[in-house]
């Protein structure tokens, strides 16, 4: 049955914007001839011509009303494989809502492809079904595009049987597992019958030969019992007043299967068999028919089904019951509206014929209600996603409002991304990844280069550009700027700047302990045991409340002094009486012709005995004490010659000593995996303590400074020795 549609102006037919003197009857013809130089000597993937499957997928259309702009968005969804830039070339020519038409149309057939190549073992068959499952979630914003694909897998099933290919079992799984579940959900009756005959037909050939002859065997005869039956239906009901239609009602073989096994029958017991279908023209004589039918025969319990009262989710309605006639045959019998009928063998497709001023539909047909049909779409849609997924089935409002949050896009290789609505690539690069969204730094959508707050679209493929290092934007958390629309990745920005502040935080609680230490003349204590005879669990803990001036550094002083400061001020200048001058500062240095001066060893070049060093008198905190080659002490001592003054090591301090002193070792290298790692075996095997390491890799070079705890400077040269001999290192040297 097809469905007719008055004339429309060209205009109303998406795809003709700018082509008046086109009518929508010539669209189809325009766009094949259009193909055919693109499509000639093409073979899909099976070996069909491409020219002849899209004739196929055309003429499958039309037996289901499709208007012409959908029937020629069939073609040119073929070509857009062949042309460079088919989004540019074909508006010119078909108009703007065509050709998106037909973009959207290849993208699905491509994906299905590629869906289907990952899809060929029984391992990845559950995530094959989901990817399918999804991709076609991100097309159902328009049903021309999901029938497109029905009608393509059709056609390639039509091809494999006409020419007993082999290599189609993956198709015909899909079909029976997918696509067939799809038109169920869709009505469209006529499509998934034939899908589930030939899909079976590919799968078990020897059983659908099998049940084919059964049926072939005794087909004249069965012929004969129901066109006797329609006979004295038809004038039975027309006697009564009932305008009828009664037609012989074919099963398909797969269904016939599926109840044999279902209910372990044989064929002989598989009641519906003999079928036909009763068509009148109102709601009323539907039930007038069924009363009438059940005094002639006697009607088989528990075979009754009134799917008028209660229609099943797709929206099919009809009356079906199983009678026996006199003679003892077993009939089914279907009685419906005609109205009922239309959608019943063409499901949501039939809506394509109903029109209603004003209300715009698919390809420029209007429709009644359009948004409250669209939501029923997305509803039956979304229903067989639960079925495959096996999720109970949820109220119609709450799965509206799911539909409208969710979005799906695509990733280059084609893999299927669902975000909320209103994501930007930002969202989209912390959903693929943590790390590629903190050096997310550009986008491309469908290969045009967009801002990163640019809102992403259903079916959209995202490409994003990033930066070798570096992180993410505050401004990326600026509500007012909308880069990011997904919890998730504002709560990823937030950790990166929580951990940056935290390593802040933690490097200056450190340098403060460090000082610290180093004014006491306590640079030999580990920081961990300080850490943990203070009450924490570890030394981060420790560095990290110092660094948030949560805990005193007087704390510290207390601990490392506990008998000065638990005097009293006067026992303080008792025993400071007492006590005799020291011979040496602590850390190993004497101030030459003075005693009892405060010392540090300068950061910038870290001096260790036996170095030549120099001193340098500070502001308030003491002698500075400088290696003498030391760059710093240079430009101090240019600047301020007076305030230099010589230090020297206490006599054979270097010899033997239990101070420990901090270094800092400089490496080049090749940056590799695993560098860091082999590094570090070394400073551990020489039993050398590493407490801070400072790395940056610049065009696969890295540099690397480490700063560790030394007796003396003397034992260096090994260390270096041992460092430049690690693969990929260029030099090491001490800073």
């Amino acid at each position: 049955m097809k469905f007719s549609t008055p004339a429309t102006d060209a205009r109303s037919e998406p795809g003709f914007t700018g082509m008046a003197e086109d009518k929508p009857q010539n669209a189809c013809l325009k766009a094949r001839q259009f193909a055919e130089p693109l499509l000639s000597g093409l073979k899909q993937t099976g070996g069909e011509p491409t020219l002849a499957h899209a004739d196929g997928v055309v003429s499958l259309l039309a037996a289901i009303g499709a208007p012409a702009g959908m029937k020629a968005a069939v073609y040119l969804a073929y070509c857009a494989e062949v042309l460079n830039q088919p989004a540019e070339t074909l508006p010119a020519t078909f108009g703007d809502n065509l050709t998106g038409l037909a973009i959207s149309a290849n993208k699905l057939f491509q994906l299905q492809q590629t869906a289907r190549e990952t899809g060929t073992t029984v391992h990845s068959s559950v995530v094959h079904i989901e990817n399918v499952r999804r991709m076609l979630l991100v097309f159902s914003k328009d049903l021309r595009v999901v029938m497109l694909l029905l009608a393509s897998q059709l056609v390639s099933l039509r091809y494999a049987t006409a020419h007993k290919k082999t290599g189609f079992e993956q198709l015909a799984q899909d079909v029976l597992h997918i696509f067939s579940p799809l038109a169920n959900r869709l009505g469209i009756w006529q499509i998934k019958w034939e899908m589930e005959d030939l899909a079976f037909r590919l799968l078990e050939p020897q059983v659908y030969k099998q049940v084919a002859g059964l049926l072939e065997k005794k087909r004249t005869e069965r012929e004969q019992e129901i066109e006797q039956l329609r006979q004295e239906l038809q004038a039975m009901l027309s006697a009564q007043g009932i305008a009828v239609e009664i037609q012989g009602r074919p099963k398909n073989i797969y269904s016939i299967v599926k109840k044999m096994r279902g209910k372990s029958l044989q064929f002989e017991q598989v009641l519906d068999l003999r079928a036909l279908r009763i068509i009148v023209d109102k709601l009323d004589d539907c039930y007038r028919a069924l009363a009438l039918v059940h005094q002639q025969m006697q009607a088989i319990d528990n075979e009754f089904d009134d799917y008028i009262a209660k229609p099943k989710t797709n929206g099919y309605q009809s009356l079906h019951t199983v009678v026996s006639t006199v003679q003892g045959q077993m009939f089914e019998i279907q009685i419906r509206t005609r109205t009922m009928h239309e959608h019943a063998e063409y499901g949501v497709a039939a809506h394509w014929a109903y029109k209603e001023a004003g209300t715009k539909g698919y390809d420029g047909v209007s429709v009644p209600a359009q948004q409250a049909q669209k939501m029923a779409v997305l509803r039956q849609l979304l229903a067989w996603e639960r079925e495959l997924s096996q999720v109970q089935e949820q109220d119609n409002q709450l799965t509206q409002k799911n539909t409208q949050e969710k979005i799906y896009v695509l990733t280059p290789d084609a893999a299927i991304v669902e975000l909320p609505q209103g994501a930007t690539p930002v969202d989209f690069a912390y959903t693929l990844h943590t790390e590629l969204g903190h050096r997310c730094r550009g986008a491309k959508l469908d290969g045009v280069l967009v801002p990163l707050s640019s809102r992403l679209q259903n079916g959209q493929t995202v490409e994003i550009t990033t930066a070798k290092e570096g992180g993410p934007s505050r401004d990326w958390l600026n509500p007012e700027l909308q880069f990011i629309a997904s919890p998730r990745a504002k709560a990823k920005v937030r950790a990166w700047f929580n951990a940056q502040q935290a390593s802040q935080t933690m490097a200056r609680g450190r340098d403060l302990i460090e000082k610290l230490l180093q004014r006491e003349g306590r640079t030999a204590y580990k920081l961990e045991d300080l850490a943990k005879k203070l009450g924490f669990e570890s030394a981060a803990h420790l560095f990290e409340v110092v660094g948030k001036d949560e805990y005193s550094l007087r704390n510290i002083e207390m601990f490392l002094r506990p008998v000065a400061s638990a005097s009293t001020e006067d026992d303080k200048l008792f025993r400071k009486a007492q006590q005799p001058k020291p011979s040496h500062q602590p850390g190993g240095v004497l101030v030459v012709g003075m005693d009892s001066l405060l010392t540090q060893l300068a950061k910038c070049c870290r001096p260790a005995p036996p170095d030549e060093v120099r001193g340098y008198v500070t502001k308030g905190k003491g002698v500075s004490v400088h290696r003498a080659k030391c760059g710093n002490f240079h430009r101090l001592m240019h600047n301020h010659p007076d305030r230099v003054i010589d230090v020297a090591w206490h006599v054979k301090l270097h010899e033997q000593s239990a101070e420990l002193y901090l270094v800092d070792i400089q490496l080049l290298a090749d940056d590799r995996q695993g560098l860091l790692r082999d590094i570090s075996e070394v400073f551990a095997r020489e039993k050398m303590n590493v407490v801070g390491v400072k790395t940056q890799t610049i065009k696969d070079t890295a540099w690397m400074t480490f700063t560790a705890e030394v007796s003396n400077a003397s034992g260096l040269n090994k260390m270096l020795s041992l460092l430049n001999a690690v693969n990929g290192v260029r030099s090491a040297r001490r800073h």
